[in-house]
């Protein structure tokens, strides 16, 4: 049963200059790991908008409450490049609360566009509150 779907868009040039702007933003919403991406220069950037577009999805699938810390959600990568979700915390505890007992995740990004989609999936228990 599909508890939740979000999804978001992200343009990186703009999620770029943030990073540079704002000093301790990308401490702040990445963990060490998801900030370690396989390539540099705008691949890093693209990486980076991408991943922060999942965590905003996961959130809309959770029904967007205000209390999730986006350290609880991180986004890693598989075999042959595809992308998990690890969640914990305060992202744990909604998405028990909610039912969710498994996630699929897909991320993009082209024409300076980052997208994420990410579908929650479980028993559900029929509150959203």
């Amino acid at each position: 049963m599909i508890i939740g779907v979000g999804i978001d868009v992200v343009p990186v040039d703009r999620f770029a200059e943030s990073l540079v702007r704002t000093p301790g933003l990308r401490n702040r919403l990445f963990t060490a790991s998801e900030q370690e991406t396989p390539a540099g220069g705008q691949r890093t950037g693209e990486s980076l908008a991408a991943r922060f577009a999942a965590k905003e999805a996961v959130a809309k699938a959770l029904g967007a409450p205000g209390d999730l810390h986006w350290h609880d959600a991180e986004v890693t990568v598989g075999e042959h490049g595809r992308p998990h979700l690890e969640i914990r915390g305060t992202v744990a505890g909604r998405a028990a609360q909610l039912g969710v007992t498994s996630w699929h995740i897909s991320m993009s990004h082209d024409g300076g566009i980052a997208s994420a989609v990410v579908v929650a999936e479980g028993f559900g228990r029929g509150d959203d509150a």
